[in-house]
């Protein structure tokens, strides 16, 4: 009772209007504390369209006040996953509330270039209230020959805390790049490493790097770090807590591919990485970490999704195999199978993977089906339809929900991009 008072008093403090004394009420006739915790279990969407209802819902409802106040009021964390369906300057990105999993809410595309199409390879990432996309690889109708692709360095930041969405170009990467590991920076940014040129949709041998640069939100500038090990592009990467020496906190880096070879002298065939490198965020050096896994295990590494604890430090991660479930052991440096998917996925590169919530997100699309509209006349419409198997590391079980996105096209997630943002 005591926190439930001391919460009660803390929104009726942040609610009180600079004209006067007393505080604007929530709702007429609960106590605040009361009406702010009935407001913060609402969906995203919801909270997104009841901003307008008074100045103090709009107060509420904004990020910088409801992320603390779900924290005081021991509210679970609630993630929200953000779905790039194509290039997001022709197509929006798209929220979704796992809560309430037919309620998506549009954001704004990136800013539109007339020479510049078909971006793929970038990454999408969540810093704090910020969502980043950086770099890519796209097509250029300025350059000759037009069906080779060309890395970008462009970095785009949406501020979701804002009640009236729009994109902000903030300083290009010092080196162009897409297909490329990624993470949070300790510091606030955002670091990234390796990449290349390749386009998922029209492939060629492309450029590789092993540059590593990290960006600093404080003062709006990229900073050159040590380069990895070698050159490495597709690959992924994640912030680890206390895997190096020393408990050094560590960005690894796993996957992707590093050289090229030819079957027959003509076609061309990737050469994969079966190892992983880590840099020591406090001292600045690479180590290289052995195989993963043995030859004819596996042929690459599948996609890859890590469970971050309370204060959004990795302590697990996942990978799928076919249609299989992968867990990292760090102590042994191998991946251990975890669990089985209850369908069966036929393409594992036709499919997303993602943790939200403390849950493995896999994600597939499916042909159009057939769905009831209301009306005058009653008809059915066809609608892509987004299944979620949805997959609990606790309690070792599945459950699997579907929904039907705003797109009119299936989702082709060797192109699509996925990351999740906490509101």
């Amino acid at each position: 009772m005591a926190s439930s008072t001391s919460s009660g008093g803390r929104v009726a403090g942040t609610l009180a209007l600079r004209r006067g004394s007393r505080p604007e009420s929530l709702i007429p006739g609960l106590p605040d504390d009361v009406a702010a915790v009935i407001l913060c279990l609402l969906t995203f969407p919801d909270q997104s369209r009841l901003r307008a209802t008074s100045r103090a819902w709009r107060l509420l409802l904004s990020a910088a006040t409801l992320l603390p106040l779900r924290r005081s009021l021991r509210l679970p964390r609630r993630h929200l996953l953000c779905l790039f369906p194509a290039d997001p300057s022709l197509a929006s990105p798209i929220l979704l509330d796992p809560a309430a999993p037919t309620a998506w809410w549009p954001l704004p595309p990136l800013p539109c270039s007339a020479q510049l199409y078909g971006l793929a390879n970038f990454s999408a990432l969540a810093v704090g209230r910020h969502l980043y996309v950086l770099g890519g690889s796209c097509f250029d109708a300025r350059s000759y020959p037009l069906g080779h692709p060309s890395p970008s360095a462009a970095v785009y930041r949406l501020d979701l805390a804002r009640s009236r969405h729009a994109w902000e170009r903030l300083p290009d990467m010092l080196v162009p790049r897409g297909g490329f590991a990624c993470a949070p920076a300790p510091t606030g940014g955002v670091i990234v490493a390796g990449g290349g040129s390749r386009h998922p949709t029209f492939p060629s041998n492309g450029s590789r790097t092993s540059s590593t640069e990290w960006y600093d939100a404080a003062t709006r500038s990229w900073h050159v770090a040590a380069a990895m090990p070698r050159e490495r592009a597709e690959c992924v990467g994640f912030v680890a807590h206390g895997t190096g020496d020393g408990g050094e906190d560590e960005f690894w880096v796993m996957g992707g591919y590093d050289g090229y070879t030819t079957v027959g002298g003509v076609v061309p065939n990737d050469v994969y990485c079966r190892d992983a490198v880590a840099l020591g965020l406090w001292s600045g050096k690479w180590r290289e970490i052995g195989g993963m896994w043995e030859e004819g295990e596996r042929h690459r590494l599948g996609p890859v999704a890590a469970l971050s604890a309370d204060d959004g430090r990795i302590t697990e991660v996942f990978m799928l195999d076919g249609h299989d479930v992968f867990r990292y052991d760090f102590t042994s440096n191998r991946w251990l199978k975890e669990a089985t998917a209850r369908r069966r996925i036929p393409n594992t590169g036709s499919c997303g993977f993602i943790s939200v919530n403390g849950e493995l997100y896999v994600l597939t699309t499916s042909t159009k089906v057939s769905v009831a509209v209301s009306g005058s006349w009653r008809q059915l419409k066809k609608k892509v339809a987004l299944e979620f198997q949805v997959y609990n590391p606790g309690t070792k079980e599945w459950r699997v929900l579907t929904t039907h996105p705003p797109v009119h096209e299936l989702i082709d997630f060797k192109s699509a991009a996925l990351c999740t943002v906490e509101l």
